[in-house]
């Protein structure tokens, strides 16, 4: 799991039926520190996160586990939202 901040939303007019009904969002990773990276990605929503949210997320093959569609073609998928946490 990895873990980031959701920083936007995108809109799309147009993409794949597997897509319909799916929030995608834009998130910022954090490094091992706990810092912004200078990276953005975009992510499919799995839990109603918004913007500002803390988040965990899950990328590759993973990011298609949330979805009963295993063929979903996500890179990236939010899967938790933090409540907090301590180093």
């Amino acid at each position: 799991m990895l873990i980031g901040k959701v920083v936007g939303s995108v809109w799309a007019t147009k993409k794949l039926d597997s897509f319909e009904g799916k929030k995608l969002l834009i998130i910022q990773p954090f490094n091992e520190d706990m810092k912004p990276e200078d990276k953005f990605i975009v992510a499919v929503d799995t839990v109603q996160a918004g913007k500002g949210d803390i988040i965990f997320y899950a990328t590759s093959k993973e990011a298609a586990i949330p979805f009963k569609n295993d063929k979903m073609p996500a890179d990236a998928a939010i899967v938790g939202i933090i409540d907090g946490f301590s180093l």
